[in-house]
């Protein structure tokens, strides 16, 4: 299988607990080939209970629920693909503290292959975690990809809004080695929980309620005098670093809550751009948050730059992080690095990764 295009299908549950995505992706490692089908499985109320009930938990007992959750739901989606090769499993994060106490994925990609009859790799970031790197983020490999697929010019900036923020400056005229990426600060996480908090609704839809409020600036600027955000990347975040975020904003009416905890994310990508070896030409959108209209203008108005989605490259924004595993799968395999001194700040590429179930 190594060194020849694989149909790939990267599985991705992110920090938002909404459910699966899964895409497959025909990739040698290096190029994006051919883009197929995907899907979406999302969590019942009472599964995403369950993950909730065990967020910031590391490996140890109590996590069979949990663990049941995420098998259950990545085996119903991938047995619903035909012609995988390979899949991408990236488990469930539970747990991220690269600096001292590891990254937790929960999730047995030995057990899915075994399952379903197909090669699976998985735990992409504990060999990153153990050399020295976040472990954290990882796809800016398939940025670079997507990039160079797309025949862009110019750098420019791809930026996941999930849990938290990610940002990833890309120059297409350069090799994976001068990528530069970190986690920008609190995204979707936030908002959602309060959201959830007070209406029963998993998200702010389009950024309605957002847009409903009015900003409470001293909040910003308090989460911007945290060190994190002079911080010399790359770096990275758990989901519930700025959690205090929450209390900050308890006794504010719901719109006004949601609309500062949205120009909080905003401002904090601002804080990343600011770090990047020079303006990009545009900040191109992935993930869930490209969706949230408010939070597509604030960050248009915090950093003053072009903002699109990765849609407008022929790419499904919502699927760009399960492509990436696909992708990240077929490298591993491969033997090539996933992540690199400016993605995470391992001291050299390095390509992490278990592989289960090849023959």
């Amino acid at each position: 299988m190594k060194g020849k295009p694989l149909w790939a299908l990267g599985c991705m549950s992110g920090t938002s607990l909404d459910g699966v995505d899964a895409a497959l992706v025909l990739t040698d490692g290096e190029r994006v080939l051919e883009q197929g089908p995907s899907a979406y499985r999302p969590y019942s109320a009472t599964e995403r209970a369950a993950l909730r009930a065990v967020l910031g938990r590391w490996p140890g007992p109590g996590l069979e629920a949990a663990l049941a959750v995420v098998q259950s739901a990545h085996a119903e989606i991938i047995s619903g693909f035909q012609d995988v090769e390979i899949v991408g499993f990236h488990g469930q994060t539970l747990a991220h503290g690269p600096r001292g106490a590891g990254t937790h994925q929960l999730g047995d990609g030995a057990a899915l292959s075994q399952a379903l009859g197909v090669p699976v790799v998985w735990d992409f970031r504990s060999v990153d975690v153990s050399l020295g790197g976040e472990g954290a983020p990882l796809a800016p490999i398939y940025h670079w990809a997507v990039a160079r697929h797309a025949r862009l010019e110019n750098p420019v900036c791809f930026l996941n809004l999930g849990g938290v923020g990610n940002l990833t400056y890309v120059d297409p005229s350069k090799g994976p080695e001068a990528i530069l990426a970190f986690d920008t600060g609190p995204a979707n996480a936030p908002i959602d929980d309060l959201v959830l908090g007070r209406t029963g609704q998993p998200f702010d839809t389009g950024g309605a309620l957002a847009a409903e409020g009015q900003i409470v600036q001293p909040i910003i600027d308090r989460l911007l005098d945290q060190d994190y955000f002079v911080r010399k990347p790359p770096k990275s975040l758990d989901r519930n670093d700025f959690y205090w975020l929450l209390e900050a904003v308890c006794e504010l009416e719901t719109p006004d809550a949601v609309a500062t905890l949205t120009a909080c994310a905003a401002a904090a990508v601002a804080a990343g751009v600011s770090l990047m070896p020079q303006a990009p030409s545009a900040i191109v959108l992935c993930g869930g948050g490209r969706k949230n209209n408010y939070m597509k203008q604030s960050i248009a108005k915090f950093t003053s730059c072009d903002v699109t989605d990765v849609d407008a490259l022929g790419f499904d924004g919502d699927m760009i992080e399960a492509q990436a595993f696909g992708f990240m799968a077929v490298r591993v395999l491969n033997g090539a690095p996933t992540s690199f001194p400016g993605t995470t700040g391992v001291a050299a590429p390095v390509g992490g990764g278990v592989t289960s179930g090849l023959n």
